[in-house]
């Protein structure tokens, strides 16, 4: 397989077929190394136009979402940004071209050592993958330029909104199968949010959603 072709019609034929027209997100796609993230078995499939498994029931979601999320970021330079669920590392290299510092928080242990190994091998340095249950943000790091949920959510927590700084935004997809919409929202100011729907989809749903709300009355 010709790995720079199949790159090229990735962003050719399903990217900017997509509205993804920022040439510095296209330019990233071509440098970020989305093989290298995928599992040995899957690598032939890193550029089609699906999601990948990793292991233990998660995925590398679709090119075009990861960089339909990039460009609606619009990440600077500047800019400390959060990552709910990891998965294999990719976006948090993309993210990490761009932005100051990525803290990456992923629920499961096995697949943040794959995510680490991922961007250590990719010589990313500006990523902290952290071990946890991001649902609600990791607040201990906060506030943030920027977030991604790399998972669907029911509805987004109010707490996760709080770790925004005004000037801050996020994208997230919201909402449950068959109906999903990837959202942006803008922190316009203390406490006051702006969301723009972005367009319809369907993805997993976030790992760790649900995991607290097993309360019976």
């Amino acid at each position: 397989m010709n790995i720079e072709q199949a790159r090229f019609n990735m962003i050719e034929q399903q990217i900017r077929p997509w509205e993804v027209l920022d040439q510095q997100v296209l330019d990233l796609l071509f440098v970020v190394k989305r093989e290298d993230f995928a599992p040995a078995a899957y690598r032939n499939l890193a550029f089609a136009d699906m999601e990948i498994p990793i292991g233990s029931g998660q995925i590398m979601l679709a090119p075009k979402i990861e960089a339909k999320m990039m460009q609606e970021l619009g990440i600077k330079k500047t800019d400390k940004v959060l990552e709910i669920g990891t998965g294999s590392g990719y976006m948090a290299a993309l993210l990490a071209a761009r932005a100051e510092h990525v803290i990456s928080v992923e629920i499961r242990p096995e697949i943040a050592a794959f995510a680490k190994e991922n961007l250590e091998r990719a010589g990313v340095s500006n990523v902290t993958v952290e071990v946890g249950n991001g649902v609600d943000g990791w607040s201990a790091r906060g506030p943030y330029d920027a977030i991604v949920v790399s998972g669907s959510v029911p509805t987004v927590s109010p707490s996760l909104l709080k770790q925004l700084r005004v000037g801050g935004r996020m994208t997230v997809i919201v909402g449950e199968a068959p109906v999903m919409e990837a959202q942006l929202i803008t922190c316009t100011a203390e406490g006051t949010y702006n969301t723009v729907n972005l367009f319809e989809t369907v993805i997993p749903a976030l790992d760790g959603v649900g995991a607290k709300d097993n309360f019976t009355f």
